[in-house]
């Protein structure tokens, strides 16, 4: 599949454009490989990541978090060997930040949410216009270890539980990644219990002040669903061949 057809359809499903971000989204390294067969997809753009990627003879690497941040940066110092990297390699680099939170199908926050029972009712968290997280009632009500437990096998992670709210969930709020500040706007919104990503110090109290149940999976277990659904997404539809590289941060 030509890059620039599969990089058109990809900005355009994942409205890149429309979804202000920390940084530029998108292809955002170009390498002289214009046909794409193979995509390896990770959370984030690491050397170790890179090098697997082309150890399997990827023509992209699809991430969550890519190598831009800021308008602009000087492509020296780790920024520089990771765009080396894939340039010597013909890897072209794509990332999608909050497109791929936000994303209602294959977003990480609505496939947490089809993996744990939750029918989101609402969409809510918008730092920077439009909402990532979701919310919801839990199917069959769970208890609170049943649910850590169904969390931990599916995301393959240990789980770090505040047990402040009630023993069986009702209605749980999601946001991947860091959501540890949230706690007293998904009380707010009418949650029992929150699931998400890191923890915080500064906001370890809040759980119990707010009488929540929160559970931290992991910022990293969080965010390599969404990935993975995109991923079986173009598949799907282009015939492409995807592989997904772990490489867990335990943070």
């Amino acid at each position: 599949m030509e890059r620039d057809t599969l990089t058109v359809y990809l900005d355009q499903y994942l409205q890149i454009e429309t979804i202000k971000d920390y940084g530029p989204q998108g292809l955002q390294v170009e390498t002289d490989n214009k046909t794409i067969k193979r995509i390896a997809l990770a959370v984030d753009t690491a050397p170790p990541v890179i090098e697997a990627a082309a150890a399997w003879n990827a023509d992209m690497l699809l991430v969550h978090h890519g190598v831009l941040w800021r308008a602009v940066e000087r492509i020296a110092g780790p920024l520089g060997e990771r765009v080396r990297a894939l340039l010597r390699y013909g890897i072209n680099l794509y990332a999608a930040h909050l497109p791929l939170d936000a994303h209602p199908e294959v977003g990480n926050n609505a496939v947490l949410a089809r993996m744990f029972g939750v029918d989101v009712a609402e969409w809510w968290g918008a730092p920077t216009g439009v909402p990532l997280g979701v919310i919801g009632p839990v199917a069959g009500s769970p208890s609170l270890p049943q649910l850590t437990k169904q969390i931990e096998e599916q995301l393959n992670c240990r789980v770090r539980v505040l047990a402040h709210g009630p023993e069986r969930v009702g209605t749980m709020a999601i946001l991947s990644g860091f959501g540890a500040d949230e706690v007293a706007a998904v009380k707010a919104l009418g949650a029992d219990t929150y699931l998400t990503g890191e923890t915080s110090h500064a906001n370890y109290w809040a759980a119990a002040d707010y009488g929540l149940n929160v559970i931290f999976a992991g910022h990293y277990a969080t965010e390599t669903v969404g990935v993975q659904a995109l991923g079986q997404h173009l598949a799907d539809k282009f015939d492409l061949d995807v592989k997904f590289f772990d490489f867990p941060t335990e943070m």
